[in-house]
């Protein structure tokens, strides 16, 4: 069959009724529900109430990158494609269709996202993945629409087809041969960053990861984890780290953690300074953990050193950010 659109679920019954019945609306291809062993009536209510979803039961909360590798797992072979979609997000008509036809026609590309448009404010760009995703030179992503914390309204600049460095979680379409070829999302990275993981793994094999400005969805974002949460900070700084390890080869990636090194704790400095303590010692337990994971990841000594340049318009984006004052793309 040519594609199933795959929903990962855990405690969602907040959101599934409003997010669902859009998908049910504007989707052609078949609809599944991976359920990561959620404790609310999640289960309950989907059987009950959208009998056409079909789900798939897991037994233990896997995170992002493990529930997707285990339920995708069942479906191996029976797609040529599986769309990823977060489940607070809401769909447009034939975003389905559209994204599938794009990656039919462009056979060197593996993945693709949509433009991603808050839901809360369908003005404004969402945080996660915004009009398509880059990576700078230490690893650091950031958006056609959003650096960091600043976030733009959506004018009509993004609309275009574009090659980017990675696509979006919240609602990405893969090739499942490439899914399965590079052994899915690392499930060490339980959560956050393990979809740019796996595009630089991609883009490592020599495949391409697209932007499709054409097709809109609109995401809640933080029905899982919010953005300012320490923990959130944590996992962004632990699985950053080992994304860089896993994907850089020899004096650059520990030049690259040296400069982080450095960076990272003057932020962690001040947060101590403001009284965000717990924000500092997220800081801490990211390389903490990342240090006591290491023997989990390919030794970097042992990878053939495969270059490959990003797609983004800068080298450092902390620099143009803090520096440089630079908080729209188009200033880049």
């Amino acid at each position: 069959m040519k594609a199933a659109i795959v929903i990962l679920n855990y405690n969602g019954r907040q959101v599934l009724p409003t997010f669902l019945p859009s998908v049910l609306r504007n989707s052609r291809y078949e609809i599944w529900v991976i359920d990561n062993a959620s404790t609310d009536d999640s289960v309950d209510f989907l059987e009950k109430d959208f009998p056409q979803i079909q789900l798939i039961k897991l037994q233990s909360n896997f995170g992002y990158a493990g529930g997707y590798n285990w339920g995708l797992e069942e479906l191996r072979d029976q797609y040529e494609f599986f769309i990823l979609l977060n489940s607070d997000v809401e769909v447009t008509p034939n975003w389905d269709v559209n994204l599938i036809a794009w990656l039919d026609q462009n056979r060197d590309y593996s993945a693709i996202q949509p433009k991603i448009i808050s839901w809360q404010d369908r003005k404004t760009f969402d945080y996660a993945g915004a009009g398509g995703g880059y990576l700078d030179e230490l690893g650091y992503p950031y958006c056609r629409g959003r650096i960091w914390d600043s976030i733009e309204q959506d004018k009509g600049q993004y609309d275009d087809p574009v090659q980017v460095d990675w696509a979006s979680g919240a609602c990405m379409v893969i090739r499942a041969d490439d899914f399965f070829g590079q052994g899915g999302f690392d499930a060490h990275f339980f959560a956050h960053m393990e979809e740019i993981d796996l595009c630089w793994r991609l883009r490592r094999a020599g495949e391409k990861i697209g932007y499709l400005g054409t097709v809109t969805v609109f995401h809640q974002g933080g029905a899982t984890l919010d953005r300012s949460s320490p923990n959130k900070l944590y996992l962004n700084i632990r699985n950053n780290l080992s994304m860089v390890y896993k994907n850089v080869s020899g004096p650059r990636y520990f030049g690259i953690l040296v400069i982080k090194g450095v960076l990272e704790m003057v932020a962690a400095l001040g947060y101590l300074i403001s009284g965000k303590k717990d924000f500092a010692f997220a800081v801490f337990r990211g390389y903490r953990d990342f240090f006591n994971r290491l023997k989990l990841y390919e030794n970097p000594k042992e990878k053939p050193e495969t270059e490959i340049s990003t797609s983004g318009p800068v080298r450092f984006i902390f620099w143009n950010y803090l520096v440089l004052r630079r908080r729209i793309f188009s200033q880049l």
